[in-house]
């Protein structure tokens, strides 16, 4: 039955953005080597790392600094993924960073540990599960009863084996080119390939938990990733193991009084009955409480239209106010009337028996769990009452000037923010002033009276500007209408900085003092005298996972006190990095957001009641939240595999210990807070030896090296992550680097199911295997800012490997190749070239900039050997043995951390190596010479110029213009060269020689003043371009005293001659001449002809300068 019935709403495939490959072969044979070395890296645990052995050396024989410095580590991580789905290319993008940063330290030496667990913690996954335990009812355990709703289509699984979930039928048509758009939770399931009559499974939530892991490892192993799969876990309490750490956590920071117990404004899902935190949410994450002050505007008379609408439906003897809630109570002096949406609908909802309030459903909502109401959660509403109707009546105004002002109808105010009910200050407020002046000029229009908009404007705030701010503002900015909304907004942003930090109060109890200091006196004030209360609510739109619009409640809560004055300055000084010994964030960019996120965070509910997690010790009607219970799990890694052999700690690891044996006392120990005691030897019954052992993991492998993650993450979870550990652990364990990166683009456009722009890593890996998916996230981008994973560059990727392997694989069995000695030009260029490119991929590696690492190590190396190729073809030559068998091994090991399938496959299968090029070093080379590297520069560049000319005389006469010489037809080359330079250079020289330290190698001054310097000196036009290739080769690493000397580093006529070969060919040219010239002189030396001596006419003859010479074509 359910076989034939699939809801038509689910036939149709959203037709995907993304690239469409054609030809599969290269790949497919790229694959198939890949999953050949996969299954041998599994197969050898060659990615299992462990700490040296206690048995090797005893625990108190040697500090762990000592054990680091005799056995480098790396330990790098990123945040574990959530398991409600598969992996994503943006996942796999943060991967890629440690998963590169762990290849390339494995070949400087290090015992790499990259461990990876399944966060399953919180509302996602229970929520989902509870929506299918209800569409279930609704349509059927295999939903066959499901009808089409006029719904956008969405994806459809192929039905085929499991492991093939990725797959999809493609359907064609209008529809199909719709956006996908899953309206059921059932619908988002079959969306990413799990077909209809498996989907009733997911109502148990804990059935996520043993679908996702397993898809979520495989994914990754097919990826390459250099994880230590026995230290997987699942966090929440299906694992026993994780659930004691957690608990330990908790109980410790709650004996640090790090954890506290009060009254707090939280985000709160009504639905729910619980906090809403930001892992709960399906939108508005990092979205925080908003408080206000709510003033008692009392009802002194309805208007006519209210009055009869409530009539009845309010005891006589209530009072009645209208609620206006403000973030600026110091200027309330200054109240002229109070404004109300004319379309909004209000609700008079009771507060208390003889109190209530006018204001909008949402405003009571957020108060209904503040405390304000007369019942906690119970919404009372009397009548319902339009906004219209309350114009006219007549309100008071507390501390107002004016005690009585009216009530007048504003368009722009909003049922989704405050209560919908705003006091007017005009004095202060732009938008106020403006819509006043509206009011005033059009009263009959709006149907009020005239002098009800016209109350005197009062001076409340002094500033700088003005002591009436707003008019002054308004007419400034040319405001004219409430409608000028852009110039209002302007307007309200400059009114509120000047008045809040520079603004001081003229009037009241308070006059004379900074409106910053007043402020919170004035609210206290109003709140105290019962004209006022505190009222809050999100600052922005907040969704929970089950669709719930969240509001604000005010608890009592189990809260983790961030922010707190000591732990917050030890956090501060930690992420400035002051001394150098503290945390590493990579980028400014970083650093800037983490002291921004320190400066206000403040308490953060670490407990919930509904969801998936590890229970509260002290309190188990409450479960540790999703963003607490993932502080400090990375501490878990090292000694996971002595705990379990399996994600859920059903099989005990390699320690034998009980998961009712890891009491607190036990991880204090193993987490060097304490020292080993008889009592926890007694109380736990764990050996000592075991103890030991699992401790030596922890203190080898501590501190975290390096946390990868995204920039978002940094507003709650990497701040958490700080936080805990500095509270938890001695400071010698405490982070060391975070490297946050922006989100990843596809294609050059933000990644989105609804537009068919995304894609898995499943996908990713099987469209372009694991390599050339790995190379693509190399070359997307290493900063802060957003990346772009390209497909082009994928797929060219499988073409590049694909062929460099066959060239490889042919080449090194020609019997052609040479031998012997190195030749001088082409040979010592290519070897020297390598060398350098070796060295800069290394320098990129160290610095974790991968785009570039790739590019020396990759792109460069392979221009390298295709321009050796073309300079011996030229010669005539055959290739050097020795420089291809070195650029082989070379290639192979510079490319390992980013490619290390193909790398392999070169490694193992064409040169022979007999270990695994995983345990391989990085190649040592020597240092670029660098008269080599500026003649290759030199030829290169010399190379490029010439054909650019003969580039550009085609353009000019495709376009029928007259040239010099037709280069369809036979032509000759003359090139001129000189050995000494201009005299105009020497007062460049002698700047440069005063502006740049050769300590350094760097410029003492900036760009800027130096560019100005040499406007002052003449010359511009010809003296910056000199500068700039003087400079570059000063930092190309050519000595100082060569450079400034005016010397080439190389022999000008010998590298010409030695290019003559390879520019005939290139250039298709019957024939080459290079001529000395000296300045001044009509005659030049023929080099090509024995030094026979020339005239030289030709005007671009003068240009000619030591390393740049000019030239010219003509047609013979």
């Amino acid at each position: 039955m359910a076989e034939t019935s699939v809801p038509k709403a689910l036939d149709g495939l959203t037709i995907s953005k993304t690239k469409e490959l054609r030809g599969t072969e290269k790949r497919d044979t790229l694959i198939e080597i890949e999953k050949k070395y996969q299954q041998k890296w599994e197969e050898e645990g060659i990615f299992e790392v462990d700490a040296p052995s206690t048995a090797d050396y005893p625990l108190e024989s040697i500090t762990p600094d000592e054990l680091r410095a005799k056995y480098p580590k790396f330990f790098g991580t990123i945040a574990y993924p959530y398991m409600n789905g598969r992996l994503h290319a943006g996942h796999a993008f943060s991967f890629s960073k440690i998963e590169f940063h762990t290849g390339f330290a494995r070949m400087q030496g290090k015992r790499c540990l990259f461990p990876q667990g399944y966060h399953c913690t919180g509302l996602p996954i229970k929520a989902s599960a509870d929506k299918l335990v209800k569409e279930i009812e609704m349509f059927g355990r295999d939903f066959e009863r499901y009808k089409e709703e006029d719904e956008e289509p969405v994806v459809v699984a192929q039905k085929g084996p499991k492991e093939d979930h990725s797959k999809f039928n493609a359907k064609k048509g209008k529809a199909a080119a719709k956006a996908s758009k899953a309206k059921y939770q059932f619908q988002i399931l079959h969306s990413i390939g799990i077909p209809l009559e498996e989907i009733h499974l997911f109502a148990d939530p804990q059935y996520w938990l043993q679908f996702f892991p397993p898809e979520c490892k495989k994914d990754l192993t097919n990826f390459g990733a250099r994880i230590d799969w026995r230290r997987q876990f699942v966090t929440t309490d299906a694992n026993p193991y994780y659930d004691a750490f957690v608990r330990w956590q908790m109980n410790r920071l709650k004996e640090l009084h790090k954890i506290k117990f009060g009254k707090r404004y939280t985000i709160y899902s009504i639905k729910d009955g619980q906090p809403c935190m930001d892992h709960d949410r399906g939108e508005g994450e990092g979205v925080l409480p908003q408080e206000y002050t709510a003033l008692k505007l009392k009802v002194l008379e309805f208007s006519p239209k209210a009055a009869e609408a409530l009539k009845g439906k309010i005891p006589e003897d209530a009072s009645v106010y209208l609620v206006p809630a403000t973030l600026r109570p110091e200027t309330m002096y200054g109240q002229t009337c109070c404004f109300v949406g004319p379309a909004l609908k209000y609700g008079v909802f009771k507060a208390s028996e003889k109190e209530y309030f006018i204001i909008t459903e949402r405003g009571a909502k957020n108060m209904a769990y503040q405390g304000i109401f007369a019942q906690e959660g119970v919404i009372e509403k009397a009548a319902d009452v339009q906004g219209s109707d309350l114009v006219g009546s007549l309100v008071n105004a507390p501390l107002s000037f004016h005690s009585q002002v009216r009530v007048l109808p504003m368009d722009t105010v909003l049922a989704t923010k405050g209560t919908g009910v705003v006091t007017s200050v005009p004095s202060d407020s732009p938008d106020d002033f403006a819509m006043v002046t509206e009011l005033a000029k059009k009263a009959e229009f709006y149907g009020i009276k005239k002098e009800w908009a016209e109350l005197e404007i009062f001076p409340i705030i002094q500033t700088p500007t003005s002591d009436l701010l707003a008019p002054y503002l308004v007419k400034k900015l040319k405001i004219s209408s409430p409608k000028d909304a852009k110039q209002l907004l302007e307007a309200k942003e400059l009114a509120y900085k000047e008045g809040f930090y520079q603004g001081v109060l003229k009037v009241g109890d308070f006059k004379g003092e900074k409106v910053e200091v007043a402020k919170p006196k004035v609210r206290e004030q109003l709140i105290k005298a019962g004209l006022a209360f505190a009222y809050s609510e999100p600052e922005n739109k907040v969704v929970s996972r089950s669709g719930d619009e969240c509001t604000v409640a005010l608890m009592d809560q189990w809260y983790i006190d961030y922010g707190e004055e000591s732990w917050r300055a030890v956090a501060s000084e930690y992420v400035a990095n002051k001394d150098g010994n503290g945390l590493n964030t990579y980028t400014a960019d970083t650093q800037h957001a983490f002291k921004g996120v320190l400066d206000w965070l403040r308490q953060w509910a670490c407990a919930r009641t509904y969801g998936l997690g590890s229970k509260l010790p002290w309190d188990p009607h409450f479960l540790v939240e999703s963003l607490s219970d993932s502080t400090v799990y990375m501490a878990y890694y090292t000694i996971a595999h002595w705990l379990h052999k399996d994600l859920f700690g059903r099989e005990k690891g390699k320690g034998d210990i009980a998961a009712e044996q890891m009491i607190d006392e036990v991880w204090d120990y193993i987490f060097c807070r304490t020292d080993l005691s008889e009592d926890i030897l007694s109380k736990s019954k764990i050996p000592r030896a075991t103890l030991e052992a699992m401790r030596r993991e922890f203190e080898y492998f501590y501190p975290l090296d390096l946390r990868v993650s995204g920039k978002d993450l940094i507003p709650n979870h990497l701040t958490f992550f700080l936080y805990n550990h500095i509270a938890l652990f001695p400071r010698e364990y405490w982070p060391k680097a975070v490297r946050a990166n922006g989100h990843l683009q596809l294609n050059g456009e933000k990644m989105s199911k609804s537009t068919g722009n995304f894609m898995t890593l499943d996908d990713v890996v099987k469209k372009y295997g694991a390599d050339a998916a790995r190379v693509a996230l190399a070359d997307a981008g290493d900063g802060i800012s957003d990346s772009n994973f390209v497909e082009d560059v994928a797929d060219n990727t499988i073409l590049r490997f694909y062929t460099n392997k066959e060239w490889i694989e042919e080449t090194i069995k020609d019997d052609q190749l040479r031998t012997g000695e190195l030749n001088t030009f082409q040979d010592a260029l290519f070897d020297n070239e390598m060398n350098a490119l070796v060295n800069e991929a290394k320098k990129h590696y160290e610095e974790t900039s991968y785009k570039l690492a790739l590019k020396a190590g990759h792109y460069d190396f392979l221009n390298a050997r295709d321009s050796y190729r073309e300079a011996c073809t030229a010669a005539g030559i055959p290739l050097h043995k020795d420089l291809v068998m070195k650029y082989v091994r070379l290639q192979a090991l510079v490319l390992t951390p980013i490619a290390p399938h193909w790398a392999e496959y070169v490694w193992t299968e064409i040169l022979g190596e007999p270990q695994s090029i995983q345990f391989a070093r990085f190649p040592e080379v020597p240092a670029a010479d660098s008269a080599l590297t500026a003649a290759r520069e030199y030829v290169k560049t010399t190379s490029s110029n010439i054909n650019s000319a003969e580039a550009v005389q085609m353009k000019r006469m495709a376009k029928g213009k007259q040239g010099d010489f037709d280069p369809k037809k036979p032509k000759k080359l003359t090139i001129f060269l000189t050995e000494s330079f201009p005299a105009w250079q020497t007062k460049y020289i002698d700047l440069l020689k005063e502006v740049w330290d050769p300590a350094t190698n760097t410029q003492k001054i900036d760009d800027k003043e130096l560019n100005g310097r040499i406007a002052k000196m003449g010359e511009m036009k010809k003296a910056m371009p000199y500068v700039q290739v003087l400079k570059r080769r000063l930092r190309d690493g050519e000595p100082v005293d060569v450079v400034l000397a005016r010397k080439l580093a190389f022999d000008e006529k010998t590298t010409l001659l030695a290019m003559i070969p390879g520019l005939k060919r290139a250039a298709g040219l019957a024939s080459i001449q290079i001529v000395v010239i000296e300045e001044g002189s009509k005659k030049g030396k023929d080099l090509t002809n024995d030094n026979e001596e020339v005239d030289v006419t030709a005007p671009v003859a003068e240009s000619a300068i030591p390393g740049q010479p000019s030239f010219f074509f003509e047609n013979v």
